[in-house]
Formats: C-alpha cells, sequence, structure tokens
C-alpha cells in the first residue's frame, strides 16, 4: 500500500504540474494582447495561497514531501502569473488583485504561521494547517465559478481555459485517490469537491462550446469561388470539353 500511495502520489505531482502550467497558453494570449481582457485575478491569488499552505503543511507533517515540493513548484508559477496580471491589467483590476493579494496571500498566511507556531504544537499544529488547507483547497477549486457564471451568462467557453478546467478535474481525482490510500481527510475532502467543480465546469465547457458554424463555411467556399470564377481566364471554359 505504501508503494502504491507513492507513485500514486508521484502521478498526482505530474499532473499537479501540468496544472500549475495549464494558464500558460491563457498569460501568453494576456501578453500578445498587452490586456487582461475579461480574465479575473482571484483563481491565480487563490492558487497562490492554497499552494503556500500546503507547502507549509508538507515542511511539518513528517514524509509529506510529494505536498510540499510540487506546491512549491505552484507558489512560484503563480508568482509569476500574478505579476503579470498586475503588469497588463487596467487600473481598477490592478487595484483590486493589489487588495486581494494583500489579504489572501500577505496577511493570511503570516497570521496562519505566527498562530500555529505560537499556540499550537506536534500533531494539533499539523491538523490545523491542514484544517486551514483544505478549505482554501476548496476555494482554489471554487473560484472559476465566477467563470461559469460568465460561460452560462455569454454562453461562450472564451474566458474559462478548458485546460485548467481539464486539469482540475484530473488533478482532484488523482490526489482524492492518494489521500484514500494514506487516510489523509485533509486531501481527500476538497480534492473531491475539486474533482466533482472540474466535471461541471468540463460539462459547461461541452455544452457552450462553439461548433464552426455551416453555413459561415458554405457561405465563404461560395465567395471563394465567385471570386475566383471572377478571376479565370475566359479561354479556360472553351479547353474544357
Amino acid at each position: 500500500m505504501a508503494a502504491l500511495s507513492f507513485y500514486v502520489g508521484v502521478i498526482g505531482n505530474l499532473i499537479s504540474v501540468l496544472m500549475f502550467l495549464a494558464p500558460v497558453y491563457t498569460f501568453a494570449r494576456i501578453v500578445k494582447n498587452r490586456s487582461t481582457e475579461e480574465f479575473t485575478s482571484l483563481p491565480y491569488v487563490c492558487t497562490f495561497l492554497n499552494s503556500f499552505l500546503w507547502t507549509y503543511y508538507g515542511i511539518i507533517k513528517p514524509g509529506a514531501y510529494l505536498v510540499s515540493t510540487v506546491n512549491g513548484f505552484g507558489v512560484l508559477a503563480e508568482i509569476v502569473y500574478i505579476s503579470l496580471f498586475l503588469t497588463y491589467a487596467t487600473a481598477n483590476k490592478r487595484a483590486n488583485t493589489v487588495i486581494w493579494i494583500s489579504i489572501l496571500d500577505v496577511g493570511f498566511p503570516a497570521a496562519a504561521i505566527l498562530v500555529t507556531w505560537l499556540a499550537l504544537k506536534g500533531d494539533t499544529r499539523i491538523s490545523a494547517i491542514g484544517f486551514l488547507g483544505a478549505g482554501l483547497n476548496i476555494i482554489m477549486y471554487a473560484s472559476p465559478l465566477a467563470a461559469m457564471k460568465t460561460v452560462v451568462t455569454t454562453k461562450s467557453v472564451e474566458y474559462m481555459p478548458f485546460w485548467l478546467s481539464f486539469f482540475f478535474f484530473l488533478n482532484g481525482g488523482v490526489w482524492l485517490f492518494y489521500a484514500w490510500l494514506e487516510q489523509d481527510y485533509f486531501l481527500g475532502v476538497p480534492n473531491g469537491m475539486g474533482f466533482l467543480l472540474g466535471a461541471v465546469q468540463l460539462v459547461l465547457y461541452w455544452i457552450y462550446k462553439k461548433p464552426a458554424k455551416k453555413e459561415d463555411k458554405s457561405l465563404s467556399n461560395a465567395l471563394l469561388v465567385e471570386e475566383g470564377s471572377e478571376h479565370e481566364p475566359i479561354t479556360s471554359s472553351a479547353c474544357t470539353a
């Protein structure tokens, strides 16, 4: 069982890395257009906080190095994303993001570390951080709810990146299995919810993804044929038998 949980944890780490890298396409678009458009910074702010607390949890809990290493990578990735968002956001979005960072990514972690180190010890400290991490993991998985609302309202998936939703779903499933093997409820409960929320996002993506319209293709083909016939040599029709 220990060997199985180790291999599942390694697979979970690989999938988590892919999840952390999923927004690369989104930020490539932001950099290219020099605008954050309708994207929101909240998922990245929440993911930073979540990754930070799970890194801390993995450090203080014996044998949880698989949790700390991948979430340490997540902290670095989210710093890059948030920095890019602040660079290309409008003044209003930048101000809101700075407020969220101050509360969630600076104030909350500092308070959590101080309280747990000064007031708690041993397993109680680990349980407290695990409880906080579980709650914030749920927030991280639920943070795309705003994007899901936009999808339903606009009937478009443009601002809900498919790969981020897909890896949320996959990541939640693998870590749920790992938590079951390790009997770690702090990991199991939030990742179970993440698995379900990721599934809902994928269903929404499937419902509102707009395929290329046949009439548009027919129209463009007709225009191409018409344009070609206008430039066709007069002798061509006489040459065909």
